[in-house]
């Protein structure tokens, strides 16, 4: 599912505010850069709409950012559904009890933390990241919230990067799109 497939009129503005910067952070990295559609209050705006539009009155109690530019997204679009915003961050960023989940990357290896009591047994999350890859962020973000008892609802993506195949790795779990970048 895609407001690119939807052909929503806001979507040619964000993605002609997304630069994409080649061989970062490492050569073969065509890296999408989210901060030149940071700069433009519109295209920000319309971004955070749309998710907002689809979400709105999903009984979704939670919105799980994934670390760093999963917060830029998840914060605003927590606040107009009425849900609260729980961080998923890099190790040892967060204090007090965590859990951990390892997970792989397009260029890598990493993990995902969150803290323990931030989500209830049986609360609606939605994970949001900036971009789907691979899919191993998500899944972990995702492995994180059902460890804790949470129903994960959907994941949401500003760009999806189909050549990777990362939504295959959801295990069928929805995954909301607004535009794809190959």
């Amino acid at each position: 599912m895609s407001a690119y497939r939807d052909k929503d009129p806001r979507i040619h503005g964000i993605q002609s505010k997304i630069r994409v910067v080649p061989n970062f952070p490492k050569p073969g990295i065509m890296f999408q850069d989210i901060t030149t559609l940071l700069l433009d209050p519109k295209a920000f705006k319309d971004t955070v709409d749309l998710f907002v539009e689809r979400y709105k009155g999903k009984n979704i109690s939670v919105v799980a950012g994934i670390e760093a530019r999963g917060f830029i997204f998840g914060t605003p679009i927590a606040l107009e559904i009425g849900a609260k915003f729980v961080p998923l961050r890099k190790p040892n960023k967060l204090p007090g009890k965590v859990i951990s989940e390892e997970y792989e990357l397009e260029y890598g290896r990493d993990c995902l933390e969150m803290h323990l009591g931030a989500v209830e047994p049986g609360e609606r999350a939605l994970v949001v990241d900036d971009l789907i890859a691979t899919g191993g962020t998500l899944c972990a973000a995702m492995k994180l919230l059902e460890r804790v008892g949470a129903e994960v609802v959907e994941c949401a993506c500003v760009i999806e990067l189909p050549d990777l195949k990362g939504r295959e790795r959801l295990n069928g779990k929805p995954l909301y799109v607004l535009l794809e970048s190959y």
